[in-house]
């Protein structure tokens, strides 16, 4: 895979492992000679879209927020920004070709919400929150959670502050945010799963029996229920790691666990198909729950 497609995939940021199991070695390598691929500050890799964002700002006397934000920070996204994000001040007027070359937003942003011409991660996560659709937000605040930037309870005081359009879409965001999610891919299936009645998933849940273990994506013991994020994705050929997950499927359905698989595509593009295909499992688990008497009987 390109080290471009595979960074989209992965979030716009990547360690080197995860990376090189998407290209292989000769690949990244190839990406980073290519200018496709830098290393930032973490000394992780991604796509050079936060050194753009830096460009775009400065030529808008502005400062790089929301999405590009979160990737100069370095947490993983659902979507890289096709332009870069700039906030400007609320009394600057663009002209159109301005707006061209960034995704303008105009807000009043104090000394302390900015460094280095980029919002701080507090503010970066308040616009995130408030302004972006729920799985992408979602996303975001996994991705600072899971990287040590913002806890539970730090974000329910960021989603207090709210106010305005956007600000209990916000809240619900960080009382849903689990730094357990690995990746976007994860977060976005669960933000999916929260609309679907009666579905309680948990981002890697341990689920242990006599001579099995297991940490499925996403979990719900009640309903003995499990959705993965396809994990074919990242076999990249490995029949070691395909042995695993099959042992690992095998192992799941014959316990009694109900498993979903779904796609990178139609998670990211295609979200009522996998929320219809929710709402069934639900349907199924509950039915299966229910005591043989009272199940329905084929006519």
């Amino acid at each position: 895979m390109h080290p471009v497609d595979a960074l989209h995939r992965l979030g716009g940021v990547a360690t080197y492992g995860a990376l090189a199991a998407l290209t292989g070695r000769r690949g990244l390598e190839a990406g980073m000679q290519a200018g496709d691929v830098v290393k930032d500050a973490r000394g992780r890799y991604a796509l050079p879209a936060a050194d753009q964002a830096k460009r775009a700002a400065h030529a808008l006397s502005g400062v790089v927020s929301h999405l590009s934000a979160a990737l100069h920070w370095g947490w993983e996204v659902k979507t890289i920004p096709t332009r870069p994000h700039v906030t400007i001040p609320r009394n600057r007027n663009l002209r159109a070709a301005a707006r061209e070359v960034a995704h303008p937003h105009w807000a009043r942003l104090d000394a302390h919400e900015v460094i280095d011409g980029v919002t701080t991660r507090d503010r970066t996560l308040v616009d995130c929150l408030r302004t972006l659709p729920f799985d992408e937000a979602l996303a975001v605040a996994d991705s600072a959670m899971r990287h040590g930037d913002a806890t539970a309870a730090h974000l329910g005081l960021l989603a207090a502050g709210l106010a305005g359009p956007g600000a209990e879409r916000g809240r619900k965001v960080a009382r849903c945010a689990d730094g357990a999610a690995a990746n976007p891919f994860e977060s976005v299936l669960r933000a999916i799963s929260l609309d679907v009645p009666g579905l309680a998933f948990r981002p890697q849940l341990r689920i242990t029996a006599p001579g099995f273990f297991a940490r499925p994506d996403l979990v719900d013991p009640d309903l003995r229920a499990v959705a993965e994020a396809d994990s074919n994705t990242w076999h990249n050929g490995s029949r070691a790691q395909l042995r695993r997950d099959c042992r690992r499927y095998t192992g799941l359905v014959v316990r009694g666990w109900w498993v979903t698989r779904f796609a990178w595509e139609d998670v990211m593009f295609e979200p009522d198909y996998v929320g219809r295909e929710l709402g069934l499992l639900v349907t199924r688990a509950r039915e299966r729950a229910q005591p043989a008497s009272r199940r329905r009987r084929p006519a």
